[in-house]
């Protein structure tokens, strides 16, 4: 015999709460948990049962029941968090997704990236609560990381390449990963630094003397955690093949063989 349960009551969405629910579920920027009961009611809308829509949205039955009745009472406010004790929130949901989205996908006139005062000055919010808002969704406008696309036709072939003789290197070889540090200049001032003072910064001289160029070769001994270094006036082949002899020394912990080139 089927089961027979309490019938529920029937869910059906209006144009523009669709739109809402839809435009919630996908926004990146919406809190994942008002994504996801968006989701809870767009599969209810489809007349799927409360286990059928668990299954789709990864939940638990009893939360699509939670969420499905909710939004009966209360529609799309029913999907809001409920009020906590304490002081009412002087925010709303939408002045913090137009702030959330406006960092995300536009620029301020004449800059690079948004600041917390021409974010303030946009929005009309404080300073300190477009911090509190770039803080929960933790964003940081004036950070950067770079990134570098090669152009080069066997770029895929050649990372194949490498990495295949990192996971399975010839028979007794040693695999040695070489890189090459961009230049420290070792520079000095002209001149004597002023030193800070009340009010003032520290100061110095735009020019500066140099003190030459040296090679520098270091290798980092992974077994012991010690270092390997050798100094050259020059920056050639002859002066590595000496620094990978004296890596490969006894005193190294190495053979004392002169790898092979």
């Amino acid at each position: 015999m089927a089961n027979v349960g309490r019938p529920k009551a029937l869910l059906e969405l209006t144009d523009e709460e669709r739109v809402t629910l839809v435009r919630w579920s996908r926004r990146a920027t919406s809190s994942q948990s008002l994504a996801m009961r968006s989701r809870i009611v767009l599969a209810s809308a489809e007349g799927l049962t409360n286990v059928a829509a668990a299954a789709r949205c990864g939940v638990e039955p009893h939360t699509v029941a939670k969420w499905r009745r909710r939004f009966l009472e209360q529609r799309l406010d029913g999907l809001v968090d409920e009020p906590r004790p304490g002081r009412p929130a002087t925010v709303t949901a939408e002045e913090v997704e137009d702030v959330v989205v406006a960092t995300l996908e536009s620029t301020p006139k004449n800059a690079t990236h948004w600041s917390r005062a021409k974010m303030a000055e946009r929005s009309g919010l404080s300073k300190s609560t477009i911090g509190r808002i770039w803080k929960a969704f933790e964003l940081k406008p004036h950070r950067a990381d770079g990134f570098k696309l090669s152009t080069d036709p066997q770029f895929v072939d050649k990372v194949y390449d490498v990495v295949g003789l990192y996971l399975n290197p010839p028979e007794s070889a040693v695999v040695l990963s070489v890189d090459e540090k961009s230049q420290v200049q070792a520079l000095a001032r002209s001149q004597p630094a002023f030193p800070m003072m009340p009010g003032m910064p520290e100061k110095r001289t735009h020019d500066y003397v140099r003190h030459g160029t040296t090679t520098l070769f270091a290798a980092l001994n992974t077994a012991d955690g010690s270092v390997i270094s050798s100094l050259h006036r020059k920056h050639r082949a002859v002066e590595f093949r000496k620094f990978l002899i004296k890596i490969d020394a006894p005193s190294s912990g190495g053979s004392g063989r002169a790898p092979d080139l």
